[in-house]
């Protein structure tokens, strides 16, 4: 795959951005991106959709239960973070 190193002024989303442009151009095939609440909105919906029009985005919310609960999907994203 690949990483990215910016500085703490860059947004998640807007780094996000960068990172799929990278992406997109290695793996033209990528069609499903999940990621956290980080990054919803239209901001990172806007500039995905500039560098990378087939990919679907699926948000993964945490569960807010106080509790360990197991998400589908979830652990995908928490493992792409470290």
């Amino acid at each position: 795959m690949s990483a990215i190193v910016y500085s703490a002024d860059i947004q998640d989303r807007d780094g996000g951005v960068m990172l799929m442009t990278t992406l997109f151009g290695l793996y033209p095939f990528l069609l499903k991106l999940y990621a956290d609440a980080d990054y919803q909105g239209p901001k990172f919906q806007q500039g995905l959709a500039q560098v990378c029009r087939a990919v679907n985005v699926e948000i993964v919310r945490r569960g807010d239960a106080g509790k360990f609960v197991v998400l589908p999907k979830r652990w995908i994203v928490e493992r792409t973070i470290i």
